[in-house]
């Protein structure tokens, strides 16, 4: 049972990268700032660096998701339903990654802990459950949204004090052409230039920063701030969601400590390398367009909300923290994309209950062979 608990364990956390990894680098790729493979290299790292250092910073939700105190203490001392809780999260994340859609881990482990429970006959702790899952899970995007809509207008105020303009460019292929906007919302190129489009190629626009700051290129500064913060919300993220897998390892001796961390990491890793192009899509182009400033702001509150709520055991979801952030862009520059967050929406809704039905299938079929 051992090695079943380790193998769910590690399906667990390959398919939490694959989910989760690019939530932090989206903005970068989807701003612009640098391309996928670079993006996902630096989430890679940063989320790694994360991961090592949970064990030392985040020892607090180690306790909160081996179960203790939201369901029987009998259980939670079972190799089989930890294992049974591990294969019912990583179904529901596995499910949720092939569609594209950026769902909790946090919630498929806490829905396949309480169905994992009731299949096993436990009650449920219902003040145990709401004072340190729920509400942490329902409040954070929320707060991620509202410190959105109202630091990004204090920062643009003060970069207009500052100096700091912006210019737009079109991008065609290779080639970044300067253009000039017009009146009547047109625009023109600012300089003659012989353009050669081909078939294939594509043209968007570009919105860059002119002037500088303190003697520095204000792009250039925007461009190293903007990797600084998605590497914090990476590392964050590690920080944050290494625990609630390793955790699981807590239970009897299938791998306790230091080595479960380093196993997990690693897995999770692994997961946002090689299968996570979908959710990077949906995260980076599908929720809203985003300017490097905005990117930047988004970045920045969502890891101070993350790393903060790791420092003090709450289990809030860098899911929804991150996608709070960006729907707090979207409703400020008018061009969030509801359909698509109306989806997310709704399968973070689905997540509890079918997480919940995972981990009750998963208990039916190893409560047998459990000892």
């Amino acid at each position: 049972m051992g090695i079943i608990l380790l193998v769910g364990a590690i399906f667990l956390a390959y398919f939490n990268g694959a989910n989760d990894n690019f939530k932090g680098v989206a903005t970068v790729l989807g701003s612009g700032t640098a391309g996928y493979r670079r993006t996902l290299a630096w989430a890679t790292v940063c989320t790694l660096a994360g991961s090592i250092t949970a064990f030392f910073l985040a020892s607090e939700l180690l306790t909160n998701f081996s179960g203790k105190g939201l369901i029987d203490a009998s259980l939670v001392r079972r190799i089989g339903f930890a294992s049974a809780v591990a294969f019912g999260a990583s179904l529901t994340v596995c499910f949720a990654t092939r569609f594209g859609m950026p769902v909790s881990t946090t919630h498929a482990l806490l829905g396949a802990l309480i169905g994992a429970g009731i299949s096993a006959g436990s009650s449920i702790s219902l003040d145990k459950l709401g004072t340190s899952f729920l509400w942490p899970l329902l409040l954070s995007p929320l707060i991620a949204a509202g410190l959105t809509v109202l630091v990004y207008p204090v920062m643009r105020i003060a970069r207009t004090r500052a100096g700091i303009g912006t210019e737009t460019c079109l991008c065609i292929g290779n080639q970044v052409v300067e253009t000039v906007c017009a009146n009547d919302s047109s625009v023109s190129l600012s300089q003659a230039k012989q353009l050669s489009v081909t078939m294939g190629e594509t043209v968007h626009c570009r919105q860059l920063y002119q002037g500088a700051i303190v003697g520095i290129d204000a792009q250039s500064m925007l461009n190293g701030l903007h990797f600084a913060t998605s590497g914090v919300v990476s590392f964050a993220r590690g920080l944050n969601d290494t625990p609630k897998i390793a955790a699981l390892l807590l239970v009897g001796t299938a791998l306790p400590g230091h080595y479960g961390i380093g196993i997990i990491g690693v897995a999770i890793a692994i997961g946002g390398l090689v299968s996570g192009r979908r959710v990077a899509r949906t995260m980076s182009r599908e929720i809203t367009a985003m300017n490097h400033g905005q990117g930047l702001v988004a970045n920045a509150l969502t890891g101070l909300v993350v790393i903060g709520a790791s420092r003090l055991g709450l289990p809030v979801s860098t899911t929804h923290v991150s996608c709070g952030a960006l729907f707090g862009i979207g409703a400020i520059n008018k061009q969030a994309h509801w359909k698509m967050i109306g989806r997310i929406i709704a399968s973070w809704l689905l997540t509890l209950p079918f997480g919940g039905l995972m981990g009750a299938v998963a208990w039916e079929c190893l409560r047998r062979i459990d000892t």
